[in-house]
């Protein structure tokens, strides 16, 4: 990756696309690295993180991942996904963050040297256009080494530099033995609300037996 020490830089991540894209790789995004990565690169104006959410759910498993974000210099924009039924009756969901992320680079653009756009998608081709009209360099980061390829052809052309996301993983991926122990903490978690919670019944049920006529 190519970047000068006195450049304005801002990351546009989209989110979902990001999480499929590493994982089509097979390692996890470390974002305080990634984070770290580019404030090292030169000066981090934003770094936005775009993802939709389902409303209906009282706990969604992005969550946690959502919160530290917002507490850790990245500037986290969500909206609620929109269900709806195919011409089949299959239920779909859809989660489409392409219009915030293009809004926000344009506010942003006069504010920055360098936009790094974290997404294969090529609905983004012309928001890279627009950009580099602006006198904006833009680098691309998705893989073409995954089957099929993550990036669209057309995005990929456009870009000023494109990465391979597969060559940041030593950068900016998470330990492999952090997955198990996390999912370790998650299992150990689970086990923990299921004892509580048949204690608290055994409470109740115990006062019930011996609560006073």
């Amino acid at each position: 990756m190519k970047f000068y020490a006195h450049e304005r830089i801002a990351l546009f991540i989209d989110g979902a696309n990001l999480y499929a894209t590493s994982r089509a790789l097979g390692f996890d995004i470390d974002y305080k690295r990634l984070l770290g990565l580019f404030e090292q690169k030169g000066h981090l104006v934003r770094a936005y993180y775009y993802t939709a959410m389902a409303e209906d759910q009282e706990y969604s498993s992005i969550r946690p991942l959502i919160d530290w974000l917002d507490y850790n210099g990245f500037t986290v924009v969500t909206k609620p996904m929109k269900e709806f039924y195919d011409a089949s009756g299959r239920r779909k969901v859809k989660g489409n963050m392409d219009i915030e992320l293009a809004v926000d680079a344009m506010d942003l653009v006069e504010r920055l040297d360098h936009a790094v756009l974290f997404s294969g998608d090529g609905d983004f081709r012309s928001l890279v256009e627009a950009l580099q009209r602006k006198g904006k360099r833009v680098t691309v980061i998705s893989t073409i080494s995954s089957q099929p390829p993550m990036i669209a052809d057309e995005l990929r052309r456009q870009a000023d530099v494109f990465v391979d996301l597969a060559d940041l993983a030593g950068l900016i991926g998470r330990d492999p033995g952090q997955r198990a122990e996390r999912q370790a903490r998650r299992e150990q978690a689970a086990v923990e609300r299921e004892q509580r919670e048949s204690s608290e019944e055994f409470d109740e049920e115990y006062d019930e037996d011996y609560a006073e006529p």
